[in-house]
C-alpha cells in the first residue's frame, strides 16, 4: 500500500486519475450503449456490432496521427478541440440512429464521434511516463487498474440508465463525462508543463517499427480482439439466459477481478524481464477464458469471469512498462497512442466476428471460443523470434512531477 501512497502524494497525481478516469468512461459506455441502441432500433446483434465497430477503427485510425500531432506541439491542444468536436457529434449520431437514418449514414456518424474521441488514455500513460522511474512501475498499475475500474462503472451506468430510460441516455452522459475528463487533463499542471522533445523529422511509421514494438502491438491486438468478442457475448448470454439485464453486472464483475489483480499485481516486486511477466500474464487470461464457452448458468460465469479477469490489469501493467521503456522520448505519446489504437480497434472488430458468430450456427459459445483462441494467439505472438529492445532502458526523460 506505501507504494500506491507515494504515487498518490505525487502533486498532480488525483487529478491525473480522477480526470483520467472520467475522460475513459466514454470508452465503456459508449461501444455498449451504441450497441443496446442500434440493436433495440434494428432487432440485430449484427448490425449493432458492425456500427460499434465503426465507431471504434474510426477512433483506432485516428488515434495514432493525433498522437504525433500531440508530441510535436501539445496534447492539450489536441484535447481542447476534441472537447468542442465530440460531444456535438455524438448528439448527431444519436439522432441518426433514433430518427432511423439509412445504414450507411449511421454508418459515418459513429466513424466521426470515433475520429473525434479524446485523446485521454494515451496523454494520461504519456504523462505518466515522465515521474520518477522509481514509482513509474507503480504509477502505471494504478493507472491499469483505474482503467479496468472504468469497464466496472462504464457498463453498470449504462445497464442502470438503459433500465431507467434508454441507451440515448447513457451516450449523452458518456459525452458529458468524456469531456470533462478530457478538460482536466488538459488544464492538469504537468499537462501545462509539458515541453515537446525535440527530435529529427521521423518516418510515419517509425515509432510502430522500433525494437520490441511489432510484437507488443500484435500480441496487443490479439488480445483486445478476443476482448471484444467477450463484450458482445456477454449481453448475447444474458439474454439466452433470460435475463438480460445481468449484461452489465457480468461485464462489471469481470473488470472488478482485473481491478483486484491489477492492486495485487502492482504491489509487487517482480524480478523476471518485463517480456517474460508480459508472457505469463497473457497465459493467464488465456487460461481464465478457456472454460467459459462450457458454462450456461450466468451466475458461475459471474464467478468464472471474477477469477479470469484478475490476469487482465496486470497484463495491461506490463504491457505500459514496455511501451514506456520502448518508446523514444520524442514520440511517447504516440506510442501509447498506439497501443491505444489496438484497443479501440481490435475490439471492436473482435465484437463485430462476435456479433456475427452469435448469429450463426456458432452462437453464444463461438464467440466465447473465438476470444480464448485469440488470447492464445497473443501468447504465441510473444514468443516469435525478432528483434528485442535492450531493457531495463535508464530513464531518457526529463522527470516532470504528476
Amino acid at each position: 500500500m506505501r507504494s500506491y501512497l507515494a504515487v498518490w502524494r505525487l502533486p498532480s497525481a488525483p487529478v491525473l486519475l480522477l480526470a483520467g478516469f472520467a475522460g475513459r468512461l466514454p470508452s465503456s459506455m459508449v461501444p455498449l450503449a451504441l450497441l443496446l441502441m442500434v440493436q433495440e432500433q434494428t432487432g440485430s446483434y449484427a448490425i449493432a456490432g458492425g456500427v460499434s465497430a465503426m465507431y471504434g477503427v474510426a477512433t483506432a485510425v485516428m488515434a495514432p496521427v493525433l498522437g504525433r500531432l500531440a508530441d510535436r506541439r501539445s496534447p492539450r491542444h489536441v484535447l481542447l478541440a476534441q472537447s468542442a468536436a465530440y460531444p456535438l457529434l455524438l448528439t448527431l449520431m444519436a439522432a441518426a440512429v433514433l430518427g432511423g437514418a439509412s445504414l450507411p449514414w449511421v454508418f459515418a456518424a459513429a466513424a466521426a464521434v470515433g475520429a473525434s474521441t479524446p485523446l485521454v488514455s494515451g496523454t494520461v500513460r504519456a504523462l505518466w511516463s515522465r515521474v520518477d522511474a522509481r514509482v513509474r512501475p507503480t504509477a502505471y498499475a494504478l493507472d491499469a487498474t483505474a482503467t479496468e475500474l472504468v469497464f466496472v462503472a462504464g457498463p453498470t451506468l449504462v445497464a442502470a440508465l438503459t433500465f431507467l430510460t434508454r441507451p440515448a441516455v447513457a451516450l449523452g452522459v458518456a459525452g458529458v463525462l468524456g469531456v470533462l475528463g478530457a478538460l482536466g487533463v488538459a488544464t492538469s499542471a504537468p499537462m501545462r508543463a509539458w515541453r515537446p522533445v525535440v527530435a529529427e523529422r521521423r518516418r510515419l511509421l517509425s515509432t510502430v517499427t522500433a525494437p520490441g514494438m511489432p510484437r507488443i502491438l500484435l500480441s496487443g491486438t490479439a488480445l483486445m480482439f478476443g476482448v471484444g468478442g467477450l463484450e458482445v457475448a456477454v449481453p448475447a448470454f444474458a439474454d439466452d439466459a433470460g435475463s438480460p439485464g445481468m449484461s452489465g453486472l457480468l461485464l462489471a464483475v469481470w473488470a472488478l477481478g482485473s481491478a483486484g489483480g491489477g492492486l495485487w499485481f502492482g504491489a509487487r516486486v517482480v524480478s523476471a524481464s518485463l517480456p517474460r511477466q508480459y508472457r505469463w500474464c497473457l497465459l493467464g487470461v488465456t487460461i481464465g477464458l478457456a472454460p467459459l464457452a462450457a458454462i450456461s448458468d450466468p451466475w458461475v460465469l459471474g464467478a468464472l469471469l471474477f477469477l479470469g479477469g484478475t490476469a487482465i490489469a496486470p497484463t495491461l501493467t506490463v504491457q505500459s512498462s514496455l511501451v514506456g521503456s520502448i518508446a523514444p522520448a520524442s514520440a511517447v505519446t504516440e506510442a501509447f497512442t498506439w497501443l491505444s489504437t489496438v484497443t479501440f480497434g481490435a475490439s471492436a472488430i473482435g465484437a463485430a466476428v462476435g456479433g456475427a458468430l452469435i448469429e450463426s450456427s456458432a452462437g453464444v459459445a463461438g464467440s466465447l471460443l473465438m476470444a480464448t483462441g485469440a488470447a492464445a494467439v497473443a501468447v504465441a505472438v510473444t514468443l516469435v523470434p525478432g528483434r528485442r529492445p535492450d531493457l531495463p532502458i535508464p530513464p531518457r526523460r526529463d522527470v516532470v512531477p504528476a
